[in-house]
This record gives C-alpha cells, sequence and structure tokens, in this order.
C-alpha cells in the first residue's frame, strides 16, 4: 500500500511557524525563545510542485519499487517538499500500515542526540570538552581518555560490542545495559585499541560512556533526560530512547528475505543507538539544529569540524557527526547507520537547509545510495565524481577503521532481565566449505578462489 502525503498548513503550523509577532516579542525579551519556532523559507507553490514531481520520480523508480519498507522526508528550509509511507511493520502480512507515526529504530543516527545532550551541558559549563573520564568515574581504566576523544572516535577504547562477546566474560544470555559495559571495562581492562587522540576508529563504546557522563553529571536517566531536554521542547511527540518497559511495543526490524531480525544481548544499551523517531519528527530535529534558542550556533559550528587528519580524506568526523566535504566548498553533515534491520540515512545541506531523512525496518543499504544521490537536487555535491559515504554497521570488528583515501582535496574549514540469545553459527573453514557453498552462504557474492576466501573467513573469526 502506497501513499503520499502533501504539505499542509497545518503541518506548518505544527512544527513551529514563527509569526512576526511572536518575532518581535522574542526579540524585545518578552517571551522566552522557543526552540520549536522558527523561520520558513518563502517557496512559490510552482516550486514546491516542481521539487515534489522531481523527487517522487526519483525515489519511485528506484527505491520505492524495489521493496522500500519505512518513510521517507524532504524539505528545504521549512518546507517539506515529499513525504511517503511504505509498506508494513512486519512485511510479511498487510494488516498495520506504515504511517507518519510509525517510530523507527534510528540505530547510529542516534549519535547525534547524544553529541548534542553532552554539548548543551558544555554550554551550560557542567562538562567540559577536555575533562578525563575518570573525573566522572575515577575507577575507569583508561585514564588519558577525554569526553571530546568519545565524542569524535578517537579515544581508542575497545569495542564493548566485540569485548562482551566472550563467552567466559559475559553470559551471551544476559542483556546487556550501560552500566554493564562501565564495569566490564573497569573489571576486564580490555587492551585499547590505540594511544588516545593518535587516530580514528569508529567505536560504539565512546557513545555508551556519554551516555553514562550524561547520568552522572544531571542525576537523571539517559533516556529520561534527552526527553526533557530535546524531544519534549522540539514537540517531537514520536521520539523516545528504549528502555526494556518497552519491550514488546515497539517496530522489530527485518532481513531482506523478510525474516525476522532476532534481537541479541547488545539491544538494551543507549547513547549509541535506540532512540525511536519518524521522519516528521526528525524534521522537527533538523530545524532546531539551526536556532540559536535550542543550541549556540558556536558549539554547533565545533561539532562540524574534521576532528581526524591523518588521511587526506572528503571524509571526515566531527563531534558526533560525519561530514562531506567536497573541493567544491560544498559541505553535507550527516549520520546514517546499521542496527539489526534497521538502515536509517539523514543527510543535511547546511548551505540549502536541506534534509534527506530515510527510515525503515527492512534492512535495504539502498537507502544510503538513495539519500547521497538526492543531494544533487539542490546542488552540486559532486556525486558522479566522489564515491559513498560511511555507512555504521554494528561494528564488532575491534582493529582501527582509517578514513578512506580519496584523490579529491577537501575544501578548506576553519536489576537485569535475561532473554534467549540466538544460536551461535558454527565456525567455518575453508578446508570444510567449498566454493559453492560460500557463494550460497554470501548471497549475491562471487565465489572467490579457496585460498583467498580462507583469508577472509580467518580475518572475520578475529573480529
Amino acid at each position: 500500500m502506497r501513499r503520499v502525503l502533501v504539505v499542509s498548513a497545518w503541518i506548518l503550523l505544527t512544527i513551529g511557524c514563527k509569526s512576526k509577532t511572536q518575532a518581535q516579542k522574542e526579540k524585545a525579551g518578552t517571551v522566552p525563545a522557543n526552540p520549536a519556532v522558527f523561520d520558513v523559507e518563502q517557496m512559490t507553490e510552482a516550486d514546491k510542485a516542481r521539487y515534489h514531481k522531481t523527487l517522487s520520480d526519483f525515489f519511485d523508480s528506484a527505491l520505492i519499487r524495489r521493496g522500500f519498507n519505512g518513510g521517507i522526508l524532504v524539505a528545504k528550509g521549512g518546507n517539506i517538499l515529499y513525504e511517503s509511507y511504505h509498506g508494513y511493520l512486519n512485511p510479511n502480512r498487510s494488516t498495520d500500515t506504515i504511517d507518519a507515526h510509525t517510530p523507527f529504530h534510528l540505530a547510529s543516527t542516534s549519535k547525534p542526540f547524544t553529541a548534542v545532550t553532552v554539548l548543551k551541558l558544555i554550554q551550560d559549563s557542567k562538562i567540559a570538552l577536555q575533562d578525563p573520564v575518570t573525573h566522572y568515574f575515577p575507577a575507569f581504566p583508561y585514564p588519558a581518555v577525554t569526553v571530546e576523544q568519545l565524542l569524535s572516535h578517537r579515544s581508542g577504547l575497545p569495542n564493548y560490542l566485540s569485548v562482551m562477546e566472550d563467552k567466559s566474560k559475559w553470559n551471551p544470555k544476559q542483556m546487556v545495559s550501560n552500566d554493564d559495559v562501565l564495569h566490564f571495562l573497569e573489571q576486564y581492562k580490555p587492551a585499547p585499541m590505540f594511544k588516545p587522540g593518535s587516530r580514528f576508529a569508529y567505536c560504539n563504546t565512546n557513545f555508551v560512556m556519554l551516555a553514562l557522563i550524561v547520568e552522572k553529571v544531571t542525576g537523571k536517566k539517559f533516556p529520561r533526560y534527552v526527553k526533557e531536554t530535546i524531544f519534549d521542547p522540539l514537540q517531537m511527540t514520536h521520539t523516545f530512547i528504549y528502555t526494556p518497559e518497552d519491550s514488546g511495543k515497539v517496530v522489530m526490524s527485518y532481513k531482506p528475505s523478510g525474516a525476522l531480525w532476532v534481537n541479541d544481548q547488545f539491544d538494551n544499551t543507549y547513547g549509541d543507538k535506540n532512540v525511536y523517531s519518524t521522519p516528521e519528527d526528525m524534521f522537527k530535529w533538523d530545524r532546531a539544529l539551526y536556532n540559536p534558542a535550542f543550541i549556540r550556533q558556536s558549539l554547533l559550528d565545533s561539532a562540524y569540524q574534521p576532528h581526524s587528519h591523518e588521511k587526506p580524506s572528503i571524509h571526515n568526523y566531527g563531534l558526533g557527526w560525519r561530514m562531506l566535504n567536497l573541493p567544491n566548498g560544498k559541505n553535507v553533515i550527516y549520520h546514517n547507520g546499521k542496527w539489526h534491520g534497521f538502515t536509517p540515512a539523514f543527510g543535511r545541506l547546511i548551505d540549502e537547509k536541506a534534509v534527506i531523512i530515510i527510515l525503515g525496518n527492512k534492512m535495504n543499504s539502498n537507502m544510503y545510495n538513495m539519500a547521497r544521490k538526492a543531494y544533487d537536487f539542490f546542488g552540486d555535491y559532486m556525486q558522479t565524481k566522489v564515491g559513498g559515504g560511511e555507512e555504521e554497521g554494528e561494528a564488532r570488528a575491534s582493529a582501527a577503521m582509517a578514513m578512506p583515501v580519496s584523490d579529491l582535496k577537501p575544501a578548506p574549514r576553519p536489576a537485569k532481565k535475561t532473554v534467549k540469545a540466538p544460536a551461535a553459527k558454527p565456525a567455518r573453514t575453508a578446508a570444510k566449505t567449498s566454493a559453492k557453498k560460500q557463494t550460497q552462504k554470501s548471497g549475491n557474492k562471487k565465489a572467490a578462489p579457496a585460498k583467498k576466501k580462507a583469508t577472509a573467513v580467518k580475518k572475520k573469526t578475529k573480529k
């Protein structure tokens, strides 16, 4: 079932179209600035219709007709140009249609919420970027790691998704909480990946620790604090951070085949993931990031600056945001994600104040490609000349990940719950696995020579 929603006046009012009287009152200081109120760029109806037609043709042909299950929203300057919902909460039945009120797991697209929460506490002088983590947790066994290094993935911390898979140290039937991650690191002191600050390595442990720091500073559980300081003020009424109390109430995810993606012991941690939201709420989030009443612009500017320069690349990471810094001066601030079958894409074009939001619950890596290609509808984002973006996976690997190298030069810039976990798959070896079986297990990938495949399997086993 397919439905396309047309922008209406009540949507614009709901997300905060600021009146002239309201703006005058705020400027005069007679009423507090409202972070959910913002200006909307003036666009003619003809321009809106042209954008809608172009975007509709684009998404229909290359995404929607190819099994897409979820929601899409594209906007510019506060104007929703295209919004569409397709499929079902359970793609194997046709009784629970996805609509504008369906919240999807954001996977690593949750990280910017954690980052902005920390930046707002920095704005209030309750946290400092150069604070060591031991300032908040004295027993933390990596004394040189700072808040800034957590935000920029330059801490070198071991990835909890890898080290806590050791069955001799953690029962795989026991759900992992943020506190469990901290206690595990304190107890077992797994080796760091590298010296803090020396390189970039995308690591979910960083944002689990940031959520714990927020809890330590505010005295409130992270899901509640983010709700009170971000979701509620921005009127993001269908957005929340998952906790065990939400079990059985949230949308599940599915494999491309339609098979249910079973949860595992890592599904309760937050900060690195577990925000659920809708395209319309994510649109409100994008708009708020242009409003100094929500957060000081200078702080956001620092978050949008590249922090890793070991290798030249147009791809980089700031403070909780990925970025694409193109040689023609164009910049994209974005954060995609991947957790189980959720593959959200969220791209922000700062120059045009445009945003592309694609959320869904059936694994579909084409969502990333379509979001990226849509950039060029708003400016020259060189999509025929640059490679794809960085996608966030479950990232259980502990090896440091270098930024991809490009021939192009970047633009110059200034009580615990027990669940039964899925059975582990038996290890494969090249000697026991034929090239034919390898092809079947790897889907559409072509069979590699046995010697090369053996090396690949060996590397996978080490992760």
